[in-house]
């Protein structure tokens, strides 16, 4: 260990217990998730240059759909991307979430089924719903990366060089100073990602466009991110030196590039 390395806090993940019940800090970043998404989405309502799509009833409807969207989906994005042979010898643990393993792409491709079917009901067009909805997210992305590093999970990779924000975390089983990655995340996909699309979405901006942003934002701050954290021991580098996250998030580069492309030839 660096001498100068700080040691991770070691914080109780139960941050409340009542007898046998116990609500651990985790649990509550999510509830603090959508929580933000009500907030900021009543904020987003009565912003001048907000698409008047949704409504307060509309937006709890909505949640609803997005937190089954993001438990299905994040579920099984983390056995499908992550871990498929041994769910596929495991199946009766692929509804053991209290055991953790959610994957953020997974529960992006949730929410998005989710928007699809509000969407659809509504006879709203996919991309009004969608570029409303983006900025909303980060804050929530940015809570979970939070109960990420109080629960020392996901952990950075060994600092070669004396960082002074340098820490060890014990779970990791040695005494290496190591990247807060989690903080990294935090601030790359959370809050610095939040910034720029509530400016971003503050103006008239053509359909779709929001979303093409969010989703090549989001890849691009989740690649660099992924630089400094530690690769998943059961999957390690993959191919080209990438890790599972940086794979996955191509894609969305891509995929949000394209709509940006689209949404602005399609407004000239």
């Amino acid at each position: 260990m660096a001498p100068s390395a700080l040691v991770h806090p070691q914080f109780d993940p139960v941050a409340i217990s009542f007898g046998p019940l116990a609500i651990r800090w985790y649990g509550l970043m999510y509830l603090v998730a959508f929580a933000a998404v009500l907030i900021l989405g009543r904020l987003r309502m009565k912003a001048s240059g907000a698409p008047a799509v949704i409504d307060a009833r509309g937006l709890d409807d909505l949640l609803l759909y997005g937190v089954i969207g993001v438990v299905l989906g994040g579920r099984l994005g983390y056995v499908l991307f992550y871990k498929p042979a041994y769910y596929l010898q495991h199946p009766a643990e692929i509804v053991a979430i209290w055991q953790g393993g959610m994957a953020f792409h997974g529960g992006m491709l949730g929410v998005i089924a989710a928007m699809g079917f509000f969407a659809w009901r509504r006879r709203i067009e996919f991309f009004r719903v969608a570029d409303f909805i983006a900025p909303l997210v980060p804050l929530g992305l940015a809570a979970g990366r939070l109960g990420n590093f109080i629960n020392g999970e996901l952990w950075g990779r060994p600092v070669e060089s004396a960082l002074p924000w340098a820490m060890v975390f014990p779970q990791a089983g040695d005494m290496l100073a190591r990247h807060p990655s989690q903080l990294y995340q935090m601030l790359l996909e959370g809050l610095l990602l939040f910034v720029v699309l509530w400016r971003f979405s503050a103006r008239a901006r053509p359909i779709g466009a929001v979303s093409g942003l969010f989703l090549f934002g989001y890849g691009l701050a989740r690649s660099l991110a992924e630089i400094a954290r530690e690769p998943d021991a059961f999957l390690g580098v993959l191919s080209l030196g990438l890790t599972m996250g940086q794979w996955l998030s191509l894609p969305m580069m891509l995929v949000g590039a394209v709509i940006l492309l689209w949404s602005y030839r399609r407004s000239n």
